[in-house]
């Protein structure tokens, strides 16, 4: 009787073992392939639920259905101008053949190896065609900021100019998404997006753009200064012209005015002297006394003939002195 239950027992056991063995489970975010010996049978499983295969002999291998990423490493690259850059990409992508992926790829780490060379590839020839300017950048078109003091002139001189874009990083990314995603769909996977999460210069380079962009902004700074330095002594001559010119009217319209005056002061004079012969011989003293004052200040000496004018009015002063002195106290 003992003999018979270990005997059911163990019967019990291989039925359980078999049943476990023989039923399987495939999650929402899996797919799974049988293999038969390592070789799969049958079409891959794509539905979630409760499945069933042979024991002991088939074996499942579950993919991932879900969306992965594929980070890759900083790599550096040369772009169309010769500029050494540090370039860090990132994608999303997903299985969608998971048959071809199995028998190509077998697993996610070979997967993400074969991303590496493929993505790697392709970023290092669409960024050896673009030049830096069409990696970095995405909007075309760009209107410069100008300040609003500048001339017509300046202006038309095209100060601040950007440089045209093409295509631009959007376009960059497209390209390298459509040569990517042709050659990965042979390994049953669907390349979703790729973007570009870093664009770094190259550490050996990097000083010398850092100069290169130092020595462009001091030429442009010495070109403005040179321009503004051009426009101050413009305007320090039209300023010295000005008032050389603002001067010489102001001198002639004094002139002028001090012309017109001594003629109406002759006039007021002549009209108000020549009104009979004792005006005139009164003007004529009050000019030769003014004379006097203007001539004879101290310690001068004069030398003057006897029929001079000025020598008249002086000989009468002395003759008037010296009959003051002989009159009878």
């Amino acid at each position: 009787m003992k003999m018979i239950s270990v005997i059911i027992a163990g019967i019990f056991v291989a039925v359980a073992v078999t049943i476990s063995g023989s039923v399987y489970t495939v999650g929402e975010v899996e797919q799974a392939v049988i293999t038969q010996f390592g070789k799969p049978v049958g079409e891959p499983i794509t539905t979630a639920g409760l499945k069933m295969k042979l024991p002991f002999i088939q074996e499942v291998n579950r993919i991932d259905r879900r969306v992965l990423e594929w980070d890759g490493n900083p790599s550096d690259m040369p772009t169309k101008d010769k500029l050494y850059i540090s370039v860090d990409l990132f994608s999303r992508w997903k299985i969608t053949d998971p048959l071809q992926y199995f028998l190509r790829l077998r697993d996610e780490r070979s997967a993400q190896s074969r991303l590496d060379d493929i993505l790697g590839s392709e970023t290092r020839n669409a960024v050896a065609k673009h030049e830096l300017i069409e990696i970095i950048r995405t909007t075309k078109d760009r209107e410069p900021l100008r300040d609003t003091l500048l001339t017509d002139e300046e202006r038309a001189q095209n100060f601040g100019a950007l440089v045209p874009i093409e295509k631009g990083r959007a376009l960059v990314e497209e390209e390298i998404f459509a040569s990517a995603a042709r050659k990965v769909r042979v390994f049953g996977i669907e390349l979703l997006d790729i973007r570009f999460k870093r664009i770094n210069y190259n550490e050996s380079v990097r000083p010398k753009i850092y100069d290169r962009m130092i020595s462009e902004r001091r030429q442009i700074a010495e070109r403005f200064l040179s321009e503004g330095n051009g426009e101050a002594a413009r305007i320090r001559g039209n300023r010295v012209r000005d008032l050389n010119k603002i001067q010489s009217e102001a001198y002639r319209a004094v002139e002028e005015i001090r012309g017109e005056a001594d003629a109406s002061a002759a006039d007021i004079y002549a009209k108000a002297y020549n009104v009979d012969p004792e005006a005139a011989e009164f003007y004529a003293f009050t000019r030769t006394i003014q004379a006097y004052k203007d001539m004879i200040s101290g310690g001068t000496t004069l030398v003057l003939t006897t029929d001079s004018d000025l020598f008249r009015y002086l000989r009468g002063m002395e003759t008037l002195t010296l009959g003051d002195a002989t009159s009878p106290q």
